[in-house]
C-alpha cells in the first residue's frame, strides 16, 4: 500500500509575512491520518519556513537544486545546502523549468544524482504539452522523459514521480480522472522497465490544477498516489481540503 503524498509547489509566490501566516494555518490543523505532506517555498523563504514547520507534520522541500555540489555557479543552490536548512524534498524537472530554463533530461538526471547524494527525496516531473497530446505522442514523450532522467541511476528507493500535463498547469484545465489514471498506469509500466526502480512501490503524483472539488475523484484512481499542487496550495483551507481528500 503506497502512502498518499500531497506536495504544495508555491512557485515564485509569497513574502515573509504570507509564508508565516500560511504555514501557521497548516501546522495548527489536525494532521490527516496516513497522508504525507510537504510544501516547497522559494529558496529565499526556506529558512523562515523551517522555523515555522520544522517540527510539524508538514515537511519542507525546494523547487529545484543545482547539479553541482559547489563552485562557480552563480545563482545556483546545491542539494547539500538545501538539506542543511531543513529540506527533505526537492522538485526536479518541473515543466516551467523545462520550458523557460531549457532544462534537458540529461540535466535533470544530473540534478537527481546530486539530490540523492545529499539525502533529499526527489520528485521528478514529467508531462506532455497540448500539441503533443493532440498529436498522439503523449505516452512517447513521457516515456522518454522518464528514461532520460532515471536510466542508469542508483539509489532510487525514495523516488517520487509527478505527472503534470503541461496543458493543465495554471490553465484551469485538468485531465479527467480517467485520462490521469491512464497515464499513471502507463508510467508504472515504464518504471518497471527501468533498473533500480520498484514500480509497484513508487508513488506517482498528479499535478495540474488540482483543487478541492476534483481531488477526491483523482485520488480514488488506483495509480494516483497524491498530488503536486500549485495555486490551491497557497490557500490553507484549499490545501487542507486536498490533503483530507487524500486521506479518505
Amino acid at each position: 500500500m503506497r502512502q498518499p503524498l500531497v506536495v504544495g509547489n508555491w512557485k515564485m509566490q509569497g513574502s515573509l509575512v504570507s509564508v508565516e501566516a500560511l504555514l501557521s494555518d497548516l501546522v495548527s490543523a489536525t494532521p490527516a491520518a496516513g497522508v504525507e505532506v510537504a510544501v516547497c517555498p522559494t529558496f529565499i523563504h526556506l529558512g523562515h519556513a523551517f522555523t515555522v514547520c520544522g517540527h510539524s507534520f508538514v515537511a519542507l522541500g525546494a523547487q529545484d537544486c543545482s547539479h553541482a555540489k559547489s563552485g562557480a555557479h552563480t545563482g545556483e543552490v546545491s542539494a547539500a545546502m538545501l538539506a542543511e536548512v531543513g529540506c527533505r524534498w526537492v522538485i526536479l524537472g518541473h515543466s516551467e523549468r523545462r520550458q523557460h530554463q531549457d532544462e534537458s533530461d540529461a540535466l535533470i538526471a544530473a540534478k537527481l544524482v546530486a539530490a540523492v547524494e545529499a539525502g533529499l527525496r526527489p520528485i521528478v516531473c514529467v508531462g506532455e504539452t497540448r500539441q503533443q497530446r493532440d498529436a498522439g505522442t503523449a505516452q512517447a514523450v513521457v516515456s522518454a522523459q522518464l528514461a532520460g532522467a532515471l536510466q542508469g541511476q542508483a539509489n532510487l528507493g525514495q523516488l517520487v514521480v509527478a505527472y503534470e500535463p503541461v496543458w493543465a498547469i495554471g490553465t484551469g484545465l485538468t485531465a479527467t480522472p480517467e485520462q490521469a489514471q491512464q497515464m499513471h498506469a502507463f508510467m508504472r509500466v515504464c518504471l518497471a522497465k527501468i533498473t533500480g526502480v520498484d514500480a509497484t512501490a513508487t508513488r506517482i503524483l498528479y499535478g495540474g490544477s488540482v483543487k478541492p472539488d476534483n481531488a477526491a475523484n483523482l485520488f480514488v484512481q488506483p495509480d494516483i498516489d497524491g498530488a503536486l499542487v500549485g495555486g490551491a496550495a497557497l490557500v490553507a483551507a484549499d490545501f487542507l481540503a486536498i490533503i483530507n481528500a487524500a486521506a479518505a
